[in-house]
């Protein structure tokens, strides 16, 4: 509100005078709080390296020891190592990385590393979320080059690609270095589609990009409406695994699996697969499109890439399912014994009441 007279401006000013200086002294307090945590930051990193260069060191020299007789120390000692070598795992979670070399390209040294385990999470989500937003943008203009072809509906639907898979190759790196376990082909698969969508836009206006064109954009629908289902099986997977605790935040979810993230992976696969399929499919019509006169380098170029991201996508994904499927398997059996010896032990107990 504002001051009725000058005498009120002044007792108003007097107070945040007051409330100033209060801002000062926290203001103070809290930058001695930050370097305080800086050093205690590099005091971690240094005694975790140290611990990591002690611990390779008893690891090769418990290799020399494989077929000595006291192998009950060999093993509890290769156990405890293990053990250790994970513990130091979950605290380097918690500590700055350095930038990978992408990021250091791009950002130079400035650090990206978010420690909140909150905030951890809220980066992934905004990343699930982004995928979404540029999907959908994705299918309307998609349906818009179907209906119409006008050349500015073209350019602008390949400039967003080639800025949507550049701002996902940085967020994936951003995601790498915060402690996310994403498989390096997913994160090559990105950097190759932005250099095909950066192909697809220099490509000139010729009878050869007419003829893939419809093809083309037809797949985009079909890219998009996929990425809608893995986002929506994704965000219940990552809010699951949250109130569980029982993954990483930052994990992208197909690497945390566990038997009830099945149902919806079953549904979601034959549409992932359908995608894969029609990459191969691209890359079968560009390979024919090679042999027509109007063909320029464009189209040998895309083949190639339509047909090596076929076939990664199609081998991780292939791979990964029967891993998690077996982990879930070895997780049951383990469960099992747990419960069986738990059980044997509380009627122990009971014996030994009565």
């Amino acid at each position: 509100m504002e001051c009725a007279d000058l005498d009120e401006c002044v007792q108003n000013w007097e107070s945040i005078a007051g409330e100033y200086k209060s801002l000062e002294n926290v203001n103070k307090e809290y930058l001695a709080k930050v370097e305080e945590v800086g050093d205690l930051q590099g005091q971690c990193v240094k005694q975790v390296s140290h611990q990591k260069y002690r611990l390779n060191v008893i690891a090769k020299s418990l290799k020399k020891f494989e077929k000595d007789e006291r192998q009950d120390i060999v093993k509890r000692l290769w156990k405890d190592v293990n053990q250790r070598r994970q513990q130091l795992a979950d605290i380097e979670q918690t500590l700055p990385k350095p930038n990978g070399r992408y990021l250091k390209i791009i950002l130079g040294s400035v650090n990206v590393s978010i420690m909140n385990k909150e905030d951890k999470f809220r980066y992934k989500d905004e990343y699930e979320k982004f995928k979404l937003v540029l999907s959908i943008i994705g299918f309307f203009l998609s349906l818009l080059n179907l209906l119409a072809k006008r050349r500015a509906f073209e350019l602008t639907f390949l400039f967003l690609l080639v800025w949507y898979y550049c701002t996902l190759t940085i967020r994936e790196s951003i995601l790498k270095v915060n402690g996310s376990k994403i498989k390096g082909w997913w994160r090559m698969h990105h950097f190759i589609s932005t250099v095909a969508s950066a192909v697809l836009l220099v490509w000139p206006n010729s009878e050869t990009w007419y003829i893939f064109r419809p093809q083309f954009m037809i797949f985009n629908v079909l890219i998009s409406i996929v990425q809608s289902f893995q986002f929506v099986y994704q965000q219940g997977v990552l809010y699951r695994l949250k109130a569980l605790g029982e993954r990483h935040n930052m994990d992208i979810t197909i690497e945390g699996f566990h038997s009830w993230m099945w149902r919806g992976l079953s549904f979601l696969l034959p549409f992932l697969y359908l995608g894969y399929i029609f990459q191969l499919y691209n890359a079968y019509t560009l390979y024919k499109l090679c042999y027509h006169q109007d063909a320029t380098w464009q189209v040998p170029v895309l083949a190639g890439l339509f047909f090596v991201l076929f076939l990664g996508n199609t081998i991780t994904t292939s791979m990964v399912i029967p891993q998690k499927l077996r982990e879930v398997k070895i997780r049951r059996i383990i469960k099992t014994y747990t419960r069986k010896m738990s059980g044997n032990r509380l009627g122990v107990d009971s014996k030994k009441s009565d």
